[in-house]
């Protein structure tokens, strides 16, 4: 079951420090383009996914073309549709990353419980960046 109680949340949030976005955008105008610029301000380092754009920048970061380029990922954060977080969540799964964020309006519940039962800390349907805010976690050292 996907983490739903404000302590767990925010316990998930203030363990992670390297987070790997799939879904990353550089457009200003994207979600995933403001919450990745949020993240950094508060200390995350966030690695950028999307193979459209790889060898780009956003936000000085390189943009990789898929989570098996990375090494060492707290958290998946998947800006993809319900239907392509599933490959995601399994993507992260095979990373041996400690836990999968849904953003806002994603929802597969079948990739959840993948996730779960690979022992990995599931969050869906929620942002980090209003999370923080919400719950008042203060910056990451």
């Amino acid at each position: 079951m996907p983490l739903t109680r404000d302590e767990d949340i925010r316990t998930l949030l203030e363990e992670t420090r390297t987070i790997a976005m799939i879904g990353a955008s550089d457009r200003p105008d994207r979600a995933s383009n403001g919450v990745m610029k949020f993240l950094q301000g508060y200390g995350y380092r966030v690695i950028p996914i999307n193979p459209s754009i790889t060898g780009e920048h956003i936000h000085g970061e390189f943009v990789f073309r898929e989570l098996d380029q990375v090494e060492n990922v707290d958290m998946v954060d998947i800006f993809r549709n319900s239907d392509a977080a599933g490959e995601a969540v399994d993507q992260a799964i095979a990373h041996g990353a400690k836990s999968v964020w849904m953003q806002l309006g994603v929802i597969n519940e079948a990739a959840a419980a993948r996730a779960e039962a690979a022992g990995l800390k599931v969050v869906m349907d929620r942002c980090p960046k209003i999370e923080i805010a919400r719950l008042g976690i203060a910056a990451v050292a």
